[in-house]
C-alpha cells in the first residue's frame, strides 16, 4: 500500500491544464473518443452516441456510382431465372372481381309548410348555426305521404240516405274539397239513418254551422256511438251546442273535439266540465284540458259513466259488484242493493257478495 500511495503522491501536483494546452488537435479528438467510451450503459445518450463514431474511415477506392448501377444491371441480365416447379399454363381460375357501380345518392325534393319555407329563406347565418346546433347531426327520416282518402263522398251520401245495411262506419278524414252545405247533407242523414255507428270529420274544414247540424242531429239520433270532429275550424260556440244535445242523447259513447283552429278557452272549459258531470252515457271524451280544474271535473264524470256502465253490464249476466262510490250510484242502485242484502240476511244470516 505504501508503494502504490507514493505513486499515486507523483501525480497529485501535476498541472491538468497544462498538460491540456501541450496536446495536439489530434491528440484531443483521441482523448475526447475514449471519455465518451468510458460510460458506455449511460441511458440518457442515444444508441449511435454511446460508442465512437466508426464511420470515419478512409476510402479504399473511388467511388462510382454509375459504374457500379451498369455493373449491377450487367449482372442481372446475365443471370438466368429460376425455372418455376409448375409451369404457367394460362388458365384463368374462379371469377374475375368486377367492382360495383357507385350510385350516387337521389337528394329528394323535401317539401316543408309554406311558413318554415319563408323563415328559412329570410335566416341569416347565426340564426341557421342555432338551428344546426339544435338539429345536431340527427340523418333525415323521410316519412312517406299519407295516401289520400278513397271515400267517395256522394255516393256514400247516397248509401247513407238509402239505410244501407253495410255502411256501419263513414270516415271522411283529411278530405279537403267537402262543400259545407255536403256536410250538413250528412248531419241531416243521420237523423234518419239507424245502421251508421261511427261518423268521422278529422280535418275537413268543418266550422260551427256544422257543429249545429250535428248537435240536431244527436237529439234524435239512436244508432250512432262515436263522433270525431277533431282538427277543424269549430269554435267555443259549436263545441257548447254538440255537448249540450248528449242531455237528449243516451247512446253516444265517444265524443272526440280536440285540437280546433283557436282555444276555447277557460269559461267554455268550465262549462263543458259542468255538462259533463250532468251526462250519464258518455264513456270517452276526446279533449285536452288546459286548465286542471274542468279536466279534473271530467275526467271523474267519465270514470263515473264507466262505473255505471260496468255495474249495467255485471248487472245483465245475473251478477253485480259493489264498486258504487258516487253519491249518485248510490242512489241509483242503494235501494236494490239493500232489498237483495235484506232477503239474504233473513235466509241464512250474514252473506259476502262477490
Amino acid at each position: 500500500m505504501s508503494v502504490m500511495r507514493k505513486e499515486m503522491e507523483k501525480y497529485r501536483d501535476i498541472d491538468e491544464d497544462e498538460l491540456l494546452k501541450k496536446l495536439s488537435e489530434d491528440e484531443l479528438q483521441r482523448l475526447e473518443d475514449e471519455l465518451e467510451e468510458l460510460d458506455p450503459d449511460n441511458e440518457l445518450l442515444p444508441a449511435g452516441m454511446r460508442q465512437k463514431d466508426q464511420t470515419k474511415k478512409t476510402p479504399t477506392g473511388t467511388f462510382q456510382r454509375d459504374n457500379l448501377l451498369a455493373h449491377l444491371e450487367k449482372q442481372a441480365n446475365e443471370h438466368p431465372d429460376k425455372e418455376d416447379l409448375v409451369p404457367f399454363t394460362g388458365e384463368k381460375r374462379g371469377k374475375a372481381f368486377v367492382p360495383k357501380k357507385m350510385v350516387d345518392p337521389i337528394m329528394e325534393n323535401v317539401t316543408l309548410e309554406p311558413e318554415l319555407e319563408e323563415a328559412l329563406a329570410s335566416a341569416s347565418d347565426a340564426e341557421l348555426c342555432d338551428i344546426a346546433g339544435v338539429i345536431q347531426c340527427t340523418q333525415y327520416k323521410p316519412v312517406p305521404d299519407e295516401e289520400p282518402n278513397s271515400t267517395d263522398v256522394e255516393e256514400t251520401l247516397l248509401r247513407m240516405k238509402r239505410n244501407d245495411p253495410d255502411l256501419v262506419e263513414v270516415n271522411l278524414n283529411n278530405i279537403k274539397n267537402i262543400p259545407i252545405k255536403t256536410l250538413k247533407a250528412y248531419a241531416e242523414a243521420l237523423t234518419k239513418n239507424t245502421v251508421v255507428e261511427r261518423f268521422s270529420l278529422v280535418g275537413t274544414r268543418s266550422n260551427d254551422p256544422v257543429a249545429f247540424a250535428l248537435a240536431e242531429m244527436l237529439k234524435v239520433n239512436t244508432t250512432l256511438k262515436s263522433l270525431n270532429v277533431e282538427s277543424n275550424f269549430i269554435t267555443g260556440t259549436g263545441v257548447l251546442s254538440l255537448i249540450a244535445s248528449l242531455q237528449h242523447n243516451t247512446i253516444l259513447q265517444e265524443l272526440k273535439i280536440d285540437n280546433q283552429s283557436q282555444p276555447l278557452g277557460n269559461k267554455v272549459e268550465m262549462e263543458i266540465a259542468s255538462m259533463l258531470e250532468k251526462n250519464t252515457s258518455l264513456l270517452k271524451f276526446g279533449y285536452h284540458f288546459t286548465q286542471q280544474g274542468p279536466r279534473l271535473r271530467g275526467s271523474n264524470a267519465m270514470m263515473n259513466n264507466n262505473d255505471l256502465a260496468r255495474v249495467v253490464r255485471s248487472e245483465s249476466d245475473g251478477s253485480f259488484t259493489l264498486t258504487l262510490s258516487v253519491p249518485e250510484l248510490e242512489r241509483a242502485f242503494g235501494k236494490k242493493f239493500k232489498s237483495k242484502t235484506n232477503t239474504k240476511e233473513k235466509a241464512g244470516g250474514r252473506s259476502h257478495l262477490p
